[in-house]
């Protein structure tokens, strides 16, 4: 990926929107590993630090009432689209005040009412559920994109195969988005990954397909608007391919996991192109956000984050007794009613 600066051809405002949504994203994912370190979270997490570029690009042309289907690496999506990061801390640290009353953890976040169709633990599980909303509004005439992100680990499952061909024969308002930070957990893609580009096996199923720098928020954004356009204009879907990079592993475990499968030099390669850091300069360069506003703004972000981790801590745990709501569907005569026996099977 290039490191070279170039001209921002965008409005101050939405120049500075890119950098405060991926600067909450890098200091959310950093906050949470300190967290996990600490055990107030559980288990592991899978951070999104390096790939911020492309949720933001991404989701900053898309509606409220768009939609998005989500990875286990999936923070990052979430918070692009809108989600509310104290919901989110809260749900991480177990608490009944998250996303999904602490029923879902870090890699099944949804959120209906913004479009964020869940996250989902799956590889490539959240394409086919992405297709459902995009065939809902190509029926009912909504006007609703739906955009699936996935990995490149994603990129040879069969079920993505099987959704881009449903897709281009129906012509689906989708954007298919592929993260390509080239492993999926420790297979490098050129390992796993036969032919050319990932970009290019969307000619396979009658649309345009393309690989763009994951990087460079802007350029993401820049095809993402060409994709999202063509997609509500009803000439079908577009897959991108997001060149980018995990700064980090693949998960929260790793370095006590002693996996070593990349040398420090390919990291230091990709922290040069860091894409939040990246962003600040070009900021500064153009003269939209200099270091004393940006600094500003980061103490924001800082107290944002402060008060969401506050929030989770202090919000309760979830009753036992609760355990099977929101579970099962009870609308079918004969189930018994919340709180009755139900909850004692």
């Amino acid at each position: 990926m290039s490191t070279v600066s170039t001209a921002i051809n965008l409005d101050a405002s939405t120049a500075k929107e890119l950098y405060r949504k991926m600067r909450l994203i890098r200091r959310f994912e950093e906050r949470v590993i300190q967290l996990v370190n600490a055990n107030e979270i559980a288990g592991v997490t899978h951070e999104y630090i390096g790939q911020e570029a492309v949720a933001v690009g991404i989701c900053s042309v898309l509606r409220p009432s768009d939609v998005i289907t989500s990875t286990h690496r999936g923070h990052g999506h979430i918070i692009a689209k809108g989600g509310e990061i104290k919901r989110m801390m809260a749900e991480l640290l177990g608490r009944s005040t998250g996303y999904n009353k602490a029923k879902g953890g870090s890699m099944h976040i949804a959120d209906l009412s913004l479009g964020i169709y869940g996250a989902n633990g799956m590889v490539a599980g959240g394409v086919p559920i992405a297709a459902g909303a995009a065939w809902t509004s190509k029926i009912q005439k909504t006007g609703i994109v739906a955009v699936p992100f996935f990995g490149d680990g994603a990129a040879n499952q069969g079920v993505l195969h099987e959704t881009m061909n449903l897709a281009g024969i129906w012509k689906l308002p989708m954007v298919f988005v592929c993260e390509n930070n080239q492993y999926a957990v420790s297979t490098p893609v050129s390992y796993s990954t036969a032919g050319p580009a990932i970009g290019m096996r969307a000619a396979a199923y009658g649309f345009p397909g393309f690989t763009v720098d994951g990087m460079d928020v802007a350029a993401v954004r820049e095809a993402a608007g060409q994709a999202v356009e063509r997609a509500r204009a009803g000439a079908g879907p577009t897959l991108l391919e997001c060149a980018t990079y995990r700064l980090h592993g693949h998960f929260t475990a790793e370095r006590a996991l002693g996996l070593k499968y990349r040398d420090q030099e390919e990291i230091e390669r990709w922290w040069l192109c860091d894409p939040v850091t990246g962003w600040a300069r070009r900021l500064e360069e153009s003269e939209i956000l200099d270091s004393s506003a940006r600094g500003d703004l980061d103490q924001q972000i800082e107290k944002l984050l402060d008060e969401a981790v506050e929030y989770a801590r202090s919000s309760p745990f979830p009753d036992p007794a609760e355990a099977l709501d929101d579970m099962y569907v009870r609308t079918y005569p004969g189930l018994p009613a919340r709180g009755s026996a139900w909850n004692a099977k």
